[in-house]
């Protein structure tokens, strides 16, 4: 049997000394202070005493040629010293080669290492039981295994031929990079690419991990995709006026599946009736806690994920139970277009549904849409002089049918669009009114006066879009301020409890005050506020990504060789920016020849890069 461990063995650190670093040989050169290690090769480097282990004192020369010694054969010693105390590693390089020097040393260490019958450190080293020996092995094998299907893997991805099945572990950490679940991807990294959302969902796509369809915003954001699954509560009962008399019509884009607004008039009032949401959702009731963590529902090109649970829409909906339960805002208002008087109160409702369209048709045959017409024109008359802004921008709402085909429908700007658009700001500035006169707080919408822009507005698109860029963002505050920007001293938004938030909370407020029950304080108010905006914005930008990568995968699948216009509505050093009316989306061309604001170019798409939402235009011309 070999003698105890001998200290020279492993605690000496001089010049001249063998050490391991980093799993490789080294000659020490300077001991004091931060070692100076002289690496295979030649390479110098200086680290700290704690980052080495002594293998020999030495001295040792020629690293190169140490490094190609073989490991040494230990597997009888490994028998003899089954069940003996640990030894060093100079003892057992005696004891296996019958000397101890810097070649036998190193030796002993890799064969140490390599065959896994010792364990331990230079000071002290174990024979592994022949349980635990073979447990090493396993694992070993196992990681060789692993790495072998790594190298593989990598292999078959550089040329593109990735198994999404077979290879599913190795994908997860791309998935959750391009979802942006992960700041990094092991497989990018070892692919000498990009670590960034844009590359990861590039790659899948390219492996056909995922198709064009596939949308990652939502999940990237972090939103719910499905409604809340939680019980609706049935109606309450209570005292409602009966305004079933009244012809009620529902406005909407077609295939809208939630009407929260109808408007009517009685002779005196223009009626805006609500969904009474706030009657089934009191506040901080698990339905309230819900819809403040989900700020809205989300609607994409794919479909609608509710802020409420389904049953919402099913009973509060207007017209889709006869009569309807709503909170209706009765308006009376002077010729001058200012709001005289404001009446709120729950109610019964019959309504019509219309789409734009059909109202559009029934705009002179319908005498109560021509009251209501002629109403809000002085009404939007008044907010204009009052400095509102009007943006005529082109809008498309982009749809992915039920067959699958995605549809561009461009929003055309019909009278009933306009007249609903104005009763619903109507609707805002009368609850403002309203609570204002109460003392009620409400989440009311500001804004600031637009900025001056730095030089006149150019006509058309181009001085559409140059005054975009000029309007404040709008804020909450809990007390009433303008909007500039729709020409209105106070506002609300109060019309669609059933998809947002705030305009709950709104009607929690209203309904606290005809009850006679407390209303929320200021604090609360804007603890909501500062919640549900958060979200809101989440949303906002979900439906934004959303709406254009559906457009790109529009441009892939169906026109892939499209051609239209383009208006010029910016110009910068040779390269313009163009709003493509058709698409309703803005890109930068690059024109032959100088070009002017408002100028018509005649473009081509020449690609599209989904996983960066970009369109590439080619310009063929002028118009």
């Amino acid at each position: 049997m070999p003698s105890p461990s001998r200290a020279s063995s492993s605690t000496t650190l001089a010049p001249g000394a063998l050490v391991l670093y980093r799993g490789r040989p080294a000659r020490v050169e300077q001991a004091r202070g931060k070692i100076l290690l002289r690496l295979p090769g030649g390479e110098e480097r200086r680290v700290r005493a704690k980052d080495v282990q002594v293998l020999h004192p030495g001295p040792v020369e020629h690293l190169d040629r140490l490094a190609q010694i073989a490991p040494a054969d230990l597997q009888e010693a490994w028998e003899i010293l089954q069940g003996e105390p640990p030894l060093s590693l100079a003892d057992l390089s005696e004891f296996v080669l019958g000397t101890y020097t810097p070649e036998t040393a190193w030796a002993v260490w890799q064969g140490a290492l390599q065959s896994g019958y010792f364990e331990g450190t230079p000071e002290a080293l174990q024979a592994r039981s022949p349980e635990a020996w073979q447990k090493w092995k396993a694992r070993e094998e196992e990681k060789a295994r692993r790495e072998r299907q790594w190298a593989d893997f990598l292999r078959r991805a550089r040329e593109d031929r990735v198994d999404p099945e077979r290879d599913r572990a190795f994908l997860q950490d791309v998935i959750a990079l391009a979802l942006e679940r992960s700041p990094r991807s092991r497989v990018l990294q070892a692919l000498g690419m990009k670590q960034t959302p844009e590359q990861a969902h590039e790659v899948l796509l390219r492996w056909r991990v995922w198709t064009p369809r596939y949308n990652p915003y939502p999940r990237r954001l972090g939103l719910p995709l499905k409604a809340p699954d939680l019980p609706f509560p049935p109606l309450p009962q209570e005292d409602r006026e009966d305004l079933t008399h009244l012809p009620a019509f529902a406005i909407d884009d077609e295939g809208s599946q939630d009407p929260d607004d109808a408007l009517s008039w009685d002779g005196e009032r223009l009626w805006v009736h609500v969904a009474d949401v706030a009657a089934c959702v009191p506040p901080d009731s698990p339905l309230d806690l819900e819809a403040r963590q989900r700020g809205s529902s989300i609607y994409l090109p794919e479909g609608v994920v509710p802020m409420l649970p389904e049953a919402a829409r099913e009973r509060l909906a207007l017209g889709l139970q006869d009569p309807s339960p709503a909170l209706s805002i009765g308006i009376r208002l002077r010729e001058d277009g200012s709001i005289e008087e404001v009446r709120i109160v729950p109610s019964w409702v019959r309504v019509t549904r219309w789409s734009y369209e059909e109202a559009e048709t029934r705009m002179e045959a319908e005498a109560t849409l021509r009251v209501l017409e002629r109403l809000l024109q002085a009404f939007a008359r008044r907010r204009r002089e009052a400095g509102a802004v009007d943006l005529a921008l082109p809008e498309v709402k982009v749809v992915v049918e039920e067959d699958g085909r995605i549809a561009l429908k461009p929003l055309a700007r019909l009278r009933s669009r306009n007249l609903v658009q104005e009763a619903m700001l109507l609707a805002g500035a009368a609850v403002a009114q309203w609570a204002e006169a109460r003392g009620i707080p409400l989440p009311y919408t500001v804004q600031a006066p637009p900025r001056e822009p730095p030089e006149p507005l150019p006509p058309g698109l181009a001085g559409m879009y140059a005054l975009r860029r000029t309007l404040s963002p709008s804020e909450y505050k809990a007390h009433p301020e303008p909007h500039h920007g729709m020409g209105l001293r106070a506002y609300v938004q109060a019309t669609s409890p059933l998809r947002r938030y705030l305009d709950l909370v709104v009607h929690q407020q209203i309904r606290a005050h005809l009850q006679g029950k407390p209303l929320l304080d200021e604090e609360a108010l804007l603890e909501r506020v500062g919640m549900a905006e958060a979200a809101r914005r989440t949303v906002r930008l979900a439906e934004r990504l959303s709406r254009r990568h559906w457009i790109g995968v529009y441009l892939l699948e169906q026109e892939p060789h499209w051609q239209g216009e383009g208006v010029v509505v910016k110009t910068e050093k040779g390269r313009v920016t163009v709003l493509v009316p058709a698409l309703a989306v803005e890109e930068q061309v690059t024109p032959p020849h100088p070009v002017e604001w408002n100028q018509v170019l005649r473009l081509e798409v020449r690609g599209v890069d989904l996983p960066r939402r970009r369109i590439h235009f080619g310009v063929l011309g002028t118009s």
